[in-house]
């Protein structure tokens, strides 16, 4: 039976104060991938408005700006989070 005990113990699964700090690490890596491409999207998608209606650069400034309160929306969602 020490066998099984040395196996119980080396386990490849984190513990639970382990996993959160991953977990926390993979948030606080999210947040700097999220300002980005919710900006860039933002961006992109008032270009294409801007394309299709004629209309430069409005629609691209205010679409940017959409995107930059989405992301900070996400952020505030995620610091509110346990």
């Amino acid at each position: 039976m020490p066998y099984d005990s040395i196996l119980a113990s080396e386990s490849p699964m984190p513990d639970n104060d382990k996993r959160r700090e991953y977990r926390q690490l993979l948030e606080a890596s999210a947040i700097g991938w999220m300002f980005p491409i919710a900006i860039g999207l933002g961006a992109l998608w008032g270009w294409g408005m801007d394309k299709l209606f004629g209309t430069w650069p409005w629609l691209t400034a205010i679409f940017t700006c959409f995107g930059i309160i989405a992301a900070f929306v996400n952020l505030f969602r995620m610091a509110g989070r346990p």
